[in-house]
């Protein structure tokens, strides 16, 4: 099995998609996955939803769950598949329920 840690991320973060901030946060949440990169996750309370339309795609990890996609829509353009979501997590990942992670086409930056 792989260890999850999950933990508070120091600091504020705003995010952004083709230049719109869609979303700002100070409470966001640091997932390390064994070796893995450290992933930001965002609560879902502090992004604009509005730019995000649920896509059909769906992906499962074994130690996390099954996650759920979503496309970011600005003005400037259409990012497919950009924002995934683990809604309802497995038991060592319950703590990024209720939030978002962006690949590397949204930008995650701590400010």
């Amino acid at each position: 099995m792989v260890e999850i840690t999950i933990r508070q991320a120091p600091g504020r973060y705003t995010i952004r998609a083709k230049g719109a901030i869609i979303g700002e946060t100070a409470r966001a949440v640091e997932l390390v996955e064994g070796a893995r990169p450290p992933v930001i996750y965002i609560p879902r309370e502090d992004v604009a939803m509005a730019f995000l339309d649920r896509s059909d795609r769906v992906t499962t990890c074994p130690h996390k769950g099954e996650a759920s996609y979503y496309s970011v829509v600005t003005p400037e353009g259409r990012i497919e598949n950009a924002v995934w979501s683990y809604e309802q997590p497995k038991a060592g990942a319950k703590g990024i329920a209720g939030y978002l992670a962006f690949y590397p086409e949204v930008t995650v930056q701590k400010v």
